[in-house]
């Protein structure tokens, strides 16, 4: 998607733009270009100056320095209502739609068309609907309630407002932070088709190969300050890691570390099946990482739910150091040494309005409460040694960044003391070196002996991470590949184009 021309004059201009809170500079000089008709991607760990910029551009914040222009027009936004205006539009992660009202009374909020003096609803829902006709949208109908839509539907209709106003520049803050593949791939054709309108697209994202797919320009902040404004193509995996954290990629999935051994079985599943999964055997050594891969849908959620007894295996056969077991709740996964860091951190792993102890000690005060007290003292030891960054163990942790929220989850589970770790998209929604510190997280607790089962969308996590490759299609095991394996080859395994393959207890793999 990438490629599209740049040149002419650029329709979005920010020369020098500083931003100060409470006297320190949070921005400093900062300059960006976007074009009609490209995607210009805007990365950075958290802290960088991406939000603050944004919000400057759609008139949240009002810089202390530097030009904004719009089209060599000189503007400057006291209000986001003043940039809709000017045709600079934002979709935040948080959407500003009315659930209770339709996608058209929605799309035209505040600008209803009238006839007569009354709302003109036909008419309202007749633009709404050649709207979403010229983006191609199906799926989605003018009368349709916001709250009955999914997280990308509703997203699609944020996009929709933008364009009932003429926008010219789009600007989306991790817009697939809470979507699924399929629906990434439908947010990937909507901005295809704007791009192909002349609209220009600000894209902020912590998933790099996003930036790499759509991205005809990439600009790199880190600390408040431009590192690197260029070309996309001009720019590498490699190169902009190292532009965004100052560290080679190398460090960026780290090798195991010293001492690291890949003992005796843990953990064994023989026939495992229930409502979602059928016939999965697999095997768990302790100090293994294993990586699980596999399309949305495929199981993967699912396989960790069953072995940790969310939603348990109603049928086969599931051993923990020989012994079986049989789990009919989370909370006795717990006491059998088991930890599952869930897919949604602020839904199912925080108590968002509690402190970050409290949500550190969650765990403990559930299941093992007889061990509190002694764990209170300990747990500022955990929360140091994690490097979590917060005022106190006494703040919300909803005012936590997301890095430092899935930090404070890993210590809920690591106070536990728990020898089979299941990590279901332990880094979604984190910054690149917010990334790098689970990633050393998870090759100490390896060192250590802990079991580790990695479920990731991201295949380079996968491979980068992995001693051995779990491959789930469809509810079942498609096979096992080596971490020397290819993209090609698990994505393969996971559409079932490949023939089985099949891996033994010490991870040598051969084809059928």
């Amino acid at each position: 998607m990438t490629g599209a021309p740049t040149s002419g004059a650029p329709v979005l201009c920010a020369r020098g733009i500083r931003k100060q809170f409470f006297g320190v500079e949070v921005l400093h000089e900062v300059s960006l270009d976007v074009h009609a008709g490209t995607v210009h991607g805007l990365v950075g760990e958290n802290g960088a100056g991406k939000s603050t910029l944004m919000k400057i551009i759609a008139g949240v914040h009002r810089r202390d320095g530097g030009e904004l222009t719009i089209d060599d027009r000189l503007v400057d936004f006291s209000h986001p209502v003043e940039a809709g205006r000017a045709g600079v539009a934002t979709v935040f992660q948080e959407f500003n739609l009315l659930p209770d009202r339709t996608v058209a009374q929605n799309v035209f909020l505040g600008r209803e068309p009238r006839r007569r003096g009354l709302v003109d609803v036909k008419a309202m829902r007749a633009d709404t609907q050649a709207l979403l006709d010229d983006l191609g949208v199906e799926g989605i109908t003018p009368e349709a309630k916001v709250g009955w839509l999914t997280v990308a539907e509703q997203q699609i209709v944020e996009i929709i407002k933008a364009l009932s106003v003429d926008a010219r520049v789009i600007s989306m803050d991790e817009p697939t932070a809470a979507l699924s593949e399929a629906e990434v791939a439908v947010l990937y054709r909507v901005i295809g088709a704007l791009k192909s309108k002349g609209v220009a697209i600000i894209y902020v994202s912590h998933r790099l190969q996003e930036i790499f797919d759509l991205c005809d320009t990439i600009t790199v902040l880190k600390d408040g300050a431009l590192v690197t404004s260029r070309p996309a193509e001009e720019l590498d995996h490699a190169g902009l890691v190292r532009a965004m954290v100052g560290r080679p990629i190398s460090a960026f999935f780290p090798e195991p570390e010293e001492g690291t051994e890949i003992g005796e079985v843990v953990l064994e599943v023989r026939g495992g099946g229930s409502e979602q999964l059928d016939d999965i055997d697999v095997d768990l050594h302790a100090g293994e990482i294993l990586g699980v891969a596999g399309l949305q849908g495929s199981g993967r959620t699912e396989l960790l739910e069953a072995i940790f007894g969310v939603v348990p295996f109603t049928r086969g056969t599931l051993r923990l150091h020989g012994s079986t077991l049989t789990l009919r709740s989370a909370r006795q996964g717990v006491r059998n040494g088991l930890a599952l860091v869930t897919e949604d951190r602020k839904g199912t792993g925080l108590a968002l309005s509690q402190s970050v102890l409290d949500n550190a000690l969650l765990a403990i005060r559930a299941v093992f409460p007889s061990r509190a007290r002694q764990m209170r003292a300990e747990v500022p030891g955990i929360l140091e040694s994690l490097e979590v960054v917060s005022r106190g163990s006494a703040q919300e942790v909803r005012a936590l960044s997301g890095g430092n929220q899935q930090k404070v989850v890993l210590a809920k589970w690591l106070a536990t003391s728990p020898q089979v770790v299941l990590l279901d998209e332990p880094t979604r929604g984190i910054d690149v070196g917010a990334k790098i510190a689970v990633y050393r997280l998870i090759r100490s607790l390896a060192r250590r002996g802990v079991a580790i089962v990695l479920v990731s969308s991201e295949l380079p996590e996968v491979l980068g991470m992995s001693d051995r490759v779990l491959v789930m299609s469809d509810g079942r095991v498609a096979g096992q590949l080596p971490p020397s394996s290819t993209e090609e080859e698990i994505l393969a395994l996971a559409v079932g184009t490949e023939n089985q393959v099949i891996g033994d207890d010490a991870g040598t793999v051969g084809r059928q």
